[in-house]
């Protein structure tokens, strides 16, 4: 199939089109309806519609007020899935965007079909706690954009897999930002669909040919543009969106991998970082909303997107398909990995490397066979506002907060973090602390008195 027009479902602030109009793909409209997103989306492409809410979408497909594109590609709201998002799946509003999604393909496909062209390529990426949702919702979309007429139930998917439906075939698979360039572990389910004559599963998987290597050790400390930097690891936890607010308190304030000592002094990253760390340009997402773009904003609107160089991996593949060396189909895999049912056949890719009928050997595990390596060195940038800089009580904070939840700390993040932290600030921050708890235990001790004096007299009255 040849792939010019795409559609855009839940844009934010759009790394696909970063990604993919490059190489020549042309964005017919996006769907995205926060504010800051959409003043992104705005400012970045003027000439492109935002139709706003995605459950719309179907019927501006079928009266033709938008187009029907070649492809449509979307992230519904992953907070469902995920622990953040306290895992509701299905029974939370922002889950059933994932059926609306399938709503949408089934009626770009059938505009499609009265003008004689191919079945829509679906492109869709999630977190990986999707696969263990305990509502089934990836069962659901799956079967749905097979055209299965019923659910496939499975308390946990695997991390690759294929369905050769009535419909569509459909393959997903489980990708690592940290292997294509970027310093970040950033683990991804992204999935492909389309027509019976269209095979997502060479695009996603790769003939096994390379070693896997291990993530390479780099100095933590370096300089660069006359300043001193020192870093925690080689790669940063996961960017995530509350990364403005909820910055000093979870794991990753624990192992430091999301926090850079810049000249003696512990920071956070800035908004320009955290741009790069995605894949974006820089400055981005600093863009005029009447006033200087809220780095809160900023934080939420990179860690809720794409990763650039993973998603311009599968727009390389799908407009070149003399990239993918595989062949695949039914017969390609051994009875262990299949299921055949009525009228469709499941592949449920459970290790990393998987052996064909033929002997070769695919690769659908989270590293691509050609790997690009990046550094925090290409990250880091002096220009920080002073406002991310943290401060002596800060630092004494996440270290306290640590050790009354007995959990570990990078060793070498403690010890900044109290060099930072002075004993005549430790001595009053604890004397501060002290002072406020016997302040709470005097109050409650008032109140208990005056409680019980209270009873006290109400019995004598009564008596």
């Amino acid at each position: 199939m040849n792939i010019k027009t795409v559609g855009s479902v839940c844009s934010g602030i759009e790394a696909a089109s970063v990604a993919w109009e490059p190489l020549g793909l042309n964005f017919e409209w996006f769907s995205e309806i926060d504010e800051f997103p959409s003043k992104i989306l705005e400012e970045r492409y003027p000439d492109k519609v935002n139709v706003g809410d995605m459950n719309d979408i179907p019927d501006k497909i079928i009266d033709k007020s938008i187009s029907s594109p070649d492809l449509i590609c979307g992230g519904t709201p992953c907070q469902a899935f995920s622990l953040a998002g306290l895992k509701k799946g299905l029974t939370d509003d922002r889950g059933n965007l994932t059926l609306k999604f399938v709503d949408i393909i089934e009626s770009n496909d059938k505009i499609r079909r009265n003008n004689n062209l191919d079945k829509t390529i679906v492109f869709w990426e999630n977190v990986e706690g999707v696969l263990s949702d305990k509502t089934n919702a990836f069962g659901c979309l799956v079967s749905s954009l097979a055209g299965l007429d019923e659910i496939i139930p499975r308390k946990k998917w695997p991390n690759a897999g294929i369905i050769y439906g009535p419909c569509r075939n459909v393959a997903w698979r489980v990708l690592d930002a940290k292997y294509f360039g970027l310093p970040q572990q950033r683990r991804r389910l992204y999935l492909l669909a389309g027509g019976k004559t269209f095979h997502p599963e060479n695009v996603l998987f790769e003939l096994h040919e390379n070693n896997f290597p291990d993530y390479p050790k780099v100095p933590l400390t370096f300089t660069k543009d006359g300043h001193n930097y020192e870093i925690f690891r080689e790669y940063t936890d996961c960017l995530y969106s509350a990364y403005g607010t909820k910055w000093n308190g979870n794991a990753a304030a624990r192992n430091g991998s999301l926090f850079v000592v810049q000249d003696d002094r512990i920071r956070r990253l800035s908004p320009l970082e955290t741009e790069r760390l995605m894949g974006f340009p820089d400055n981005y997402t600093d863009v005029n909303t009447g006033r200087r773009s809220n780095r809160t904003s900023r934080y939420k609107a990179t860690g809720n997107s794409w990763v650039v160089p993973v998603i311009k991996w599968f727009g390389e593949r799908l407009i070149d398909q003399n990239k993918c060396e595989l062949d695949l189909n039914p017969d390609s895999f051994s009875n262990r990995n299949c299921k055949k049912m009525d009228d469709s056949t499941l592949v449920l890719l459970d290790k990393e490397l998987t052996t064909l009928v033929s002997g070769e050997t695919i690769n659908c595990s989270s590293i691509p066979e050609k790997v690009v390596f990046g550094t925090m060195e290409d990250i880091v940038s002096p220009n920080a506002p002073e406002k991310i800089y943290l401060s002596p009580v800060g630092c004494y904070g996440i270290v306290r907060r640590a050790e009354e939840r007995n959990a570990k700390i990078n060793p070498r993040l403690k010890e900044v973090l109290l060099s930072i932290s002075s004993e005549m600030e430790y001595e009053e921050i604890e004397k501060k602390s002290r002072v406020q708890k016997r302040g709470a235990f005097s109050q409650k001790i008032s109140e208990n008195k005056k409680a019980s004096n209270q009873t006290v007299l109400f019995d004598f009255n009564e008596k």
